[in-house]
């Protein structure tokens, strides 16, 4: 444990009913914001200087501020989901932990959630959707001679090098992300078991993937494209160049650590040539349709947001609070005991082996509308070419 409690400033609350924000004249109160604080910091926020722990306050309630302002809207449009559509979600989530009832239970009091607090995270969430769906409904696929313009106007991303196409599960023992449900080294050797029985037992890949991969690509059953045999020499070492040998059979699946994480990795497919794509390759046409789509949706769905921020009458407190004492930020983190600190790390060791898959019952995924727009790839991974992806 840490010797000293939380850092004392200026700008900290008097109370967790303290107001931070107000949109609209709807407050947003200390306590959902340090919540939030602490899950980020995974319990060791009072580890944190009066400098960063404002700094991480001040941007997760810009984040809560958007959502708010994004949920008015949704309630103005109509958009709210009903109680089925909420307990729909509370299921999925529920089942994806894999935790029994009460072990869920117990790793939502850790997470300093409830079920009411869950359960009014998801209806924020699906409310936007619903909202954002609405908004975009109206954009109307590209026409024939846009995507033909599109098509002259970048040659270059038509041409399907030689290479693979893979696909992948993830499991991250740093939890560093939505859906993550391990943290550390001992929850993600027990998920990777897991997921190595589903496989061997002739589970489908992708479904596995969408069920308990811990990188975005899950929401395409783990698809993260096409891959160049340079981008492959190129990533991880090479590692995994050897997909590119023909006699390694399409549907091969390895699994092997890389970065810190573990991967399970599937050929999908092999070009053993560079291959320029026309109009009428596979897939082709509907890329560009799709690409297009999204961008104007991406697009809209930006400028609502911004719009519907312009109209909100926000009150940011907390901002107004660190402008007035900007000498009572600290940076100096608070100091611990050596005795308090060889606790700490008995604890933390402690919990290494008791916190074995645990799920991130955090729900505060809800997002502004300007933040729609999904990247179907790890950040680690190389960038596919875009109209490989058939």
């Amino acid at each position: 444990f840490i010797a000293c409690g939380p850092p004392s400033t200026g700008t900290d609350p008097k109370t967790p009913d303290e107001t931070y924000a107000s949109v609209n004249g709807k407050a947003i109160k200390m306590q959902e914001v340090d919540r939030i604080v602490k899950q980020q910091a995974q319990g060791q926020e009072a580890k944190l200087s009066p400098l960063e722990l404002n700094q991480a306050r001040l941007q997760i309630l810009q984040s809560l501020i958007q959502q708010e302002v994004m949920f008015q809207k949704a309630e103005k449009e109509k958009t709210l989901p009903t109680d089925d559509d909420v307990t729909t979600e509370f299921n999925k989530l529920k089942t994806a932990s894999g935790k029994s009832a009460e072990d869920f239970a117990k790793e939502m009091e850790k997470q300093g959630e409830t079920e009411a607090t869950i359960r009014e995270g998801l209806k924020r969430q699906l409310a936007v959707n619903k909202l954002i769906e609405k908004v975009t409904g109206k954009i109307e696929p590209p026409k024939d001679s846009e995507i033909e313009a599109f098509y002259k106007g970048n040659p270059e991303a038509f041409v399907k090098k030689k290479g693979v196409k893979l696909a992948i599960i993830v499991v991250d023992p740093t939890k560093s992300g939505e859906g993550d449900s391990t943290v550390d080294d001992a929850s993600a050797n027990l998920k990777a078991q897991e997921i190595n029985t589903k496989l061997k037992q002739g589970v489908d890949f992708a479904t596995v993937a969408r069920e308990s991969s811990e990188d975005q690509s899950r929401a395409q059953g783990g698809d993260i494209g096409y891959i160049s045999e340079e981008q492959l020499k190129q990533a991880y070492g090479g590692q995994l160049v050897g997909f590119m040998d023909p006699k390694v059979q399409i549907g091969t699946l390895i699994a092997r650590p890389l970065e810190g994480k573990i991967y399970f990795i599937k050929l999908v497919e092999r070009s053993d040539k560079d291959e320029n794509l026309t109009l009428e390759s596979t897939g082709v046409r509907q890329q560009i349709t799709d690409s297009l789509t999204n961008a104007r949706k991406n697009l809209v769905s930006q400028a609502y947001a911004a719009q519907a921020m312009n109209e909100a009458k926000v009150d940011n407190l907390l901002l107004k609070k660190i402008i007035e004492n900007p000498n009572e930020l600290s940076g100096a983190r608070p100091a611990v005991s050596p005795t308090a600190a060889n606790t700490n790390t008995a604890d933390a060791n402690k919990d290494a082996k008791a916190n074995t898959n645990t799920p991130k019952a955090n729900t505060n995924t809800s997002k502004a509308a300007g933040n729609t727009a999904t990247n179907t790839k790890p950040e680690t991974k190389p960038e596919a070419n875009k109209a490989n992806t058939k």
